[in-house]
């Protein structure tokens, strides 16, 4: 069973600014890519590095594995609807590899930015500890709400399936709302009273037209509406 744990880095302020910097220029060609992608139909990585590589060197800099890393997510977007040119917001998520980041211990990663390695410190919960040993794959750097996170996936055993101790048939009626196959019954008549009261009550309302009683009736409507969600 896969999940995805949330790790809170805490950069410095000059990390914060070159994480920053890294996303928004990784973003900013992922935006160039996709004209290419749609202008030309194809979401093939091989044809779109050749067709944008030098460009986004040229613009963009970065290092070679973050070009390949930015053509990757603009196919993965184009290819879900290609009948529009996707588009990439300034602080979208970098899919990082492990040619982007390294973890370092329990205490940091080490992450690729526009043109150096920076050691960022992580903090995460005590559940997010027993798991970090079952890291699977890549990670996404987000920015949420001035903050840098990793979303990684790990994999974790599925829970044990309890064993059930016997079967129980149940009939379901109107008088009684429910019988077991162990002869207990449960009686309806209590709902069926408050069902009886409730179309009168409606009735009433219906009957009457002014405006108090289309308003009565209308959150009559929604409790009941509201008790079926619950």
């Amino acid at each position: 069973m896969n999940l995805t744990l949330m790790i809170k880095l805490l950069p410095t302020t000059e990390q914060h600014q070159s994480l920053l910097e890294t996303m928004e220029r990784f973003n900013a060609a992922c935006n160039v890519i996709a004209e290419a992608a749609f202008a030309e139909h194809t979401a093939n990585k091989v044809r779109l590095q050749k067709l944008v590589y030098s460009r986004i060197r040229e613009e963009f800099g970065s290092s070679a594995q973050m070009k390949v890393r930015a053509i990757a997510k603009t196919c993965e977007a184009y290819k879900r609807d290609k009948s529009i040119k996707p588009t990439f917001k300034p602080h979208g998520a970098i899919v990082c590899d492990q040619r982007l980041l390294l973890w370092k211990g329990l205490e940091r990663v080490s992450i690729l930015t526009l043109g150096r390695r920076i050691l960022v410190p992580i903090v995460f919960g005590e559940y997010q500890a027993a798991r970090l040993n079952r890291i699977r794959g890549q990670a996404d750097l987000i920015y949420r709400d001035g903050v840098f996170y990793l979303a990684v996936v790990v994999d974790v055993p599925e829970p044990p399936q309890g064993a059930p101790n016997g079967i129980l048939g149940v009939d379901l009626g109107i008088k009684n709302i429910a019988t077991g196959s162990d002869g207990e019954v449960f009686s309806g008549g209590h709902v069926n009273g408050l069902r009886h009261r409730h179309a009168k009550l409606r009735q009433c309302l219906q009957s009457k037209g002014t405006k108090s009683a289309k308003r009565l009736l209308k959150n009559l409507v929604e409790k009941n509406l509201a008790s079926l969600r619950m």
